[in-house]
């Protein structure tokens, strides 16, 4: 009889399809990125980024270490870390660094690997050429703060210097603008985002309310 995973494990893993496609994006092509669906362990490759490295494609079946890394956490050894970070060599002989991550489903059952191999014999441009600026990716704003309330103060702040300096919003209109800003960014399902707005720009929250209501 054929072996299905639950509905909620076989979301899980096609989930992690997408984090694989967004950390070969991010990474570049010097790693080589791989998702393992433990249900058949023959055929257990279901998604391989940058393959050209290792050779593989979708449906090649699961390493000897990963195997023994399962095998070890399958005996329940409370030691045993959910993931390995390890040194080895491809079938080309070429130094690899790596990582095996696994992947826990309904009641803490693994059911898939996440691998991560970075190809050390790659030439240091394919390492950097995704990190330089403007070249694979947009330029962004992003704001890391350590608690909610900052980062409501530092996207109001971005935000009102954006509105202030467009002359051709009207004076009268600058406050709504923000408003509008602020929600089509998500902040206002922020705790206290409301109250903060309206503090800091000396209107009611009523008044913020009011704009967030035209808006929805």
């Amino acid at each position: 009889m054929e072996k299905k995973h639950s509905r909620a494990d076989a979301l899980i893993l096609e989930s992690y399809k997408m984090v694989v496609e967004g950390l070969a994006a991010y990474f570049g092509d010097a790693f080589e990125f791989v998702l393992h669906d433990l249900i058949d362990l023959d055929h257990s490759l279901t998604k391989i980024l940058h393959g050209s490295h290792s050779g593989r494609k979708e449906g090649a079946p699961i390493t000897d270490f990963a195997l023994s890394m399962l095998e070890k956490i399958k005996a329940q050894n409370d030691n045993e870390k959910p993931y390995a970070v390890y040194f080895s060599q491809s079938k080309y002989g070429k130094p690899v660094r790596s990582t095996t991550i696994v992947i826990h489903g309904e009641h803490k059952k693994p059911i898939g690997l996440l691998c991560v191999n970075l190809y050390l014999d790659s030439p240091i441009t394919s390492l950097l050429e995704n990190f330089s600026l403007g070249r694979t990716a947009d330029y962004i704003t992003e704001n890391f703060s350590q608690d909610s309330g900052d980062l409501i103060i530092r996207a109001l702040a971005r935000v009102k210097d954006e509105v202030y300096a467009d002359a051709s919003i009207h004076e009268h209109l600058k406050n709504k603008e923000i408003v509008t800003l602020l929600y089509h960014q998500g902040i206002f399902k922020l705790k206290n985002a409301v109250q903060t707005v309206s503090k800091e720009l000396r209107i009611s929250k009523n008044t913020v309310y009011l704009h967030i209501r035209a808006l929805e």
